[in-house]
């Protein structure tokens, strides 16, 4: 049987008349209120009543950017956005894989037809061009911001420097004091926010990190994770621990271990972040941090429903907050 107003009211234990609102589009709901009630919908499935768009908002669709492959980190992104726009009684337009990091999308995008806003995923273009976008009045939202987000736009993160230092600490607790970082590329912001937090926790146990300690790569995969850990563990004196930008440069690093005869946790401690699949099909699994992809994805569709709504964002920068996994890839020194 399909679902009602009251079946909806009931699910989320708010009123009727609320509900109501929240489904024709009204812009007197409050944002929390209005993401209870689309996710009680989205649980009651495709029986559940559909939400209209505001009648004060610009009618459209949403354009998805992910210049990138949807593997499982990008993927899990793109899904709960995907979702979430259905929700709102939208539809999505996607634009994904590495061929689209040539093509020019963002200054065609307000004279696109049928597009009422967009989401940037990792967005590859450089700051001067979001500002021109925000200039010419078309609403976006940035995800995973690969530099410092300019004044005035919309973007969501994960909380980089505190997942950063989270998982420092877990290593130091374990006695280990010679670390080695594999950083990711040195223009993004995740990479200097990791890194802060990854030396952060060092000073605080009085250890000021070596130079010939640190890699950064050019691309955050598993064949730069290997050659940067490579270098680290052929060092006359290597390190106990090997901390790296994500998980897939982690699992570089068991590689380059294993080459060398090394156990891990044993001879080597290895710790990543993501906490993507590849995480937990490792031998051993993999220590890392775990960052909310999909709550970054509903965040992000959230606020650019507001900002086609005309409603003022006071947070413009939304970071939200990581987790630490600890598997069995760290151990004591």
């Amino acid at each position: 049987m399909r679902a009602t107003v009251r079946d909806v009211a009931a699910e989320t234990g708010l009123s009727i008349a609320t509900v109501s609102r929240v489904l024709n589009g009204r812009s007197n709901v409050a944002p929390h209120t209005r993401d209870l009630v689309l996710r009680a919908v989205g649980r009651l499935g495709d029986q559940a009543p559909r939400p209209r768009v505001a009648p004060d908002a610009p009618v459209g669709a949403v354009y998805v950017r992910c210049p990138y492959l949807l593997t499982d980190y990008f993927g899990h992104i793109v899904s709960s956005v995907g979702e979430t726009i259905e929700l709102h009684g939208r539809q999505m337009i996607l634009g994904a894989g590495e061929a689209a990091q040539e093509s020019e999308v963002l200054p065609g995008l307000p004279d696109r037809p049928g597009v009422a806003g967009a989401i940037l995923i990792l967005p590859p273009e450089p700051g001067d061009e979001l500002v021109r976008l925000r200039d010419r009045g078309f609403p976006f939202v940035v995800i995973d911001p690969r530099t410092p987000p300019p004044k005035d736009i919309v973007a969501v993160s994960a909380a980089n420097f505190a997942g950063g230092r989270t998982l420092m600490a877990h290593v130091v607790e374990l006695g280990h004091r010679r670390v080695g970082i594999i950083g990711g590329p040195v223009e993004w912001l995740p990479s200097g926010a990791r890194l802060a937090g990854y030396t952060a926790s060092l000073a605080d146990a009085g250890v000021l990190p070596a130079p010939e300690l640190l890699r950064q790569v050019p691309e955050p995969n598993t064949e730069h994770g290997y050659r940067a850990a490579c270098e680290l563990l052929d060092l006359p004196e290597r390190p106990t621990a090997l901390v790296a930008f994500n998980d897939k440069m982690a699992v570089g690093a068991l590689l380059a271990a294993a080459e060398r005869g090394l156990s891990v946790p044993g001879d080597l401690s290895v710790a990543g972040f993501d906490d993507i699949d590849v995480s937990r099909a490792t031998s051993p699994a993999l220590t890392t941090v775990r960052q909310p992809l999909q709550e970054m994805g509903r965040m992000a569709v959230t606020l650019l429903m507001r900002l086609l709504g005309r409603h003022t964002l006071e947070a413009l920068h939304v970071s939200l907050g990581t987790e630490l996994v600890v598997r069995g890839s760290t151990g004591p020194v």
